[in-house]
């Protein structure tokens, strides 16, 4: 299929409108088969459970041009898996893993002109998401959802390289323990956007949560898990229930075991031992990686060894290889990529 005619290498982290996206009804206790449409606009209620209770969650994964030329997304049998967790928790119906990994088919498939060529850097961010669609006064679920999925043509998260960022820890708790962080659920991040902007307001890139019970602990950022790497090699990431499953956490662990014969640990991680570590990383879809160079504890800096010029070398070689499986340029364990044909 023809390419669509788009300046790929100098495309942004922002949203394109495409030709389709995929929307599935719920009514009456059961799904609909869903629909590719055209229209990007979407109709509701003035008091749509969505709008008055914030009863959504999404998900997010990318298709890439591999190496020789096919269309593939990486591991989206866990983001239904996960989309199912989140949609339970909000006592919203879950929407089947099978159907979900049919949906991405189709609509990737149906927007094939957008996924960027291999060698851009670009791809396409694929958005599912689920909301309640009927309108809801009292304080309950709704009793009609929508399903939909869009895609967008996107670049690289960094355009001019992966540069370390400067985190501060902030004053906001994140989750709190028995509550939603380890969910993908829209309330989560809408609690972020302020703590966010009071981060950029005082020249920091990014928050660093600590556990709201004991604020001893390492949490996660407001969108991304945390990866440490100590003086031995050991890569170190934090456990807990507040904080969000990340499928490329999950994925940089194995690759870090299997692949590169390193030791790793997901455990408690306290804040006092993170001026020990020698590396420092943020991880998710967008970015795989974003180096962290500092971390300011009101007005303390920790340093990381690896500093602020350049990706550590544990990280860049994690990096590496999750892309060049990603991509197609190293074998990848089975199950692992999804191919689009």
């Amino acid at each position: 299929m023809e390419k669509k005619n788009i300046d790929w290498g100098n495309l942004g982290f922002g949203y394109i409108v495409t030709d389709k996206r995929y929307v599935s009804e719920y009514r009456d206790g059961k799904w609909d088969e869903g629909i590719l449409t055209e229209k990007s606009e979407i109709v509701l209620s003035e008091c749509a459970g969505v709008l008055q209770y914030a009863q959504t969650v999404f998900e997010g994964l990318k298709a890439y041009t591999t190496q020789d030329g096919k269309i593939v997304t990486f591991r989206p049998d866990l983001n239904a898996e996960r989309m199912m967790d989140s949609a339970k928790r909000l006592e919203m119906p879950v929407f089947p893993k099978e159907k979900f990994i049919d949906a991405i088919e189709q609509v990737v498939k149906a927007n094939m002109s957008y996924v960027p060529p291999f060698g851009s850097g670009a791809s396409l961010y694929i958005r599912p998401y689920m909301f309640g669609k009927n309108a809801v006064i009292g304080v309950k679920p709704a009793d009609e959802y929508q399903f939909r999925i869009f895609t967008t043509p996107v670049g690289p998260y960094f355009k001019s390289g992966a540069k370390p960022l400067t985190l501060c820890v902030s004053d906001f708790d994140r989750a709190a323990p028995h509550g939603t962080g380890n969910i993908k659920a829209g309330l989560n991040y809408a609690m972020s956007l302020h703590p966010i902007m009071e981060a950029h307001r005082n020249g920091f890139d990014e928050n660093m949560y600590l556990d709201s019970a004991t604020r001893t602990k390492v949490e996660e950022t407001g969108g991304a898990n945390f990866l440490f790497v100590t003086k031995d090699g050991t890569v170190v990431t934090p456990k807990s229930d507040t904080i969000l499953p990340s499928i490329t956490r999950r994925s940089l662990l194995y690759v870090a075991e299997k692949y590169l014969g390193l030791k790793v640990e997901e455990r408690e991680v306290y804040f006092e031992e993170v001026r020990e570590f020698v590396e420092c990383g943020l991880c998710g879809t967008a970015a795989v990686i974003s180096p962290v160079g500092k971390i300011v504890n009101h007005g303390e800096e920790i340093c990381f060894p690896s500093g602020m010029e350049k990706m550590g070398p544990v990280m860049q070689r994690l990096y590496d290889t999750l892309t060049g499986i990603q991509m197609g340029r190293i074998e990848a364990p089975e199950g692992w990529i999804y191919e689009i044909k």
